[in-house]
């Protein structure tokens, strides 16, 4: 399998996962322009994606959507509740109704040789969901746009060779930043984002010997930065009680211009 952040951050996201067969989006709310540049990075060009998954119908997740699914016939995979907004938004233009596909949390589908499961997270959105991959015995997740997680999510990230998670603000940034007091509220509230010291403890929940990469995604562009990011999620660990150090992990923040280090494992 390989894993491979295009963008992430709070001004958009798109990720490549696939394997040597199976090539997928998971979201896409940057530019369809962008998008085929990042893919030719990687050597796959458009018409090579089998499946656009989409987690929620905010347009940092689904900007380029429109683009690339009349352009290359490209199937759309969502729940009901984010096809229904996403049918709404008229800057997304016309998009075939055939290629919408409808998924449900917690029931797994097949696109080539990858086995996917939605799963249910907690934000501001229609019917959000996070996704899991599997090729063979290799598996992956991206898990961002949460405003909390509990022991279903964390059941749902256990066993990962490869996870992007969202690391998206300092709290203390947020606080003392220029956002008005109820976008503060709604960024901080159950249904909003999680901060980089609650992704090191989730982090901390599912940690074992076989994790190959931890990817820092959707990092606020006015409430985090890469370095605090990656210093708050290790000090996390550092200080939590398991067997494992921080330096016992490959851990990287996605960035949100140019694409992160690919993971094949």
């Amino acid at each position: 399998m390989r894993l491979c952040s295009i963008a992430s951050g709070s001004s958009g996201n798109c990720i490549y996962t696939g394997s040597e067969n199976t090539h997928l989006l998971v979201d896409a709310g940057i530019s369809a322009k962008r998008i085929e540049a990042g893919l030719k990075e990687l050597q796959v060009e458009g018409k090579d994606i089998q499946g656009l998954l989409i987690t929620h119908e905010h347009l940092d997740h689904i900007k380029g959507a429109g683009v690339l699914a009349r352009k290359y016939g490209l199937p759309i995979y969502a729940t009901e509740g984010t096809i229904s907004q996403m049918k709404k938004m008229s800057g997304l233009g016309t998009i075939d109704q055939a290629l919408y596909h409808v998924v449900h949390a917690d029931k797994h589908f097949q696109i080539g040789d990858m086995d996917i499961e939605p799963f249910r997270i907690s934000h501001d959105a229609a019917q959000p969901v996070a996704y899991r991959f599997r090729s063979g015995e290799k598996s992956a997740a991206v898990a961002t746009d949460m405003g909390f997680y509990d022991d279903y999510i964390v059941e749902h990230l256990k066993g990962l060779h490869v996870l992007l998670l969202e690391a998206n603000h300092d709290i203390q940034m947020l606080q003392v930043g220029p956002y008005p007091y109820p976008l503060k509220q709604r960024i901080l509230g159950d249904r909003g984002h999680l901060s980089n010291e609650s992704a090191g403890q989730l982090l901390c929940r599912i940690l074992h010997d076989n994790i190959k990469r931890i990817y820092l995604g959707h990092l606020s562009k006015e409430n985090n930065y890469a370095e605090l990011a990656y210093e708050t999620v290790k000090l996390e660990i550092q200080m939590a009680p398991v067997k494992y150090e921080p330096g016992d992990f490959d851990i990287q923040v996605a960035s949100r211009e140019c694409c992160s280090e690919i993971c094949t494992f």
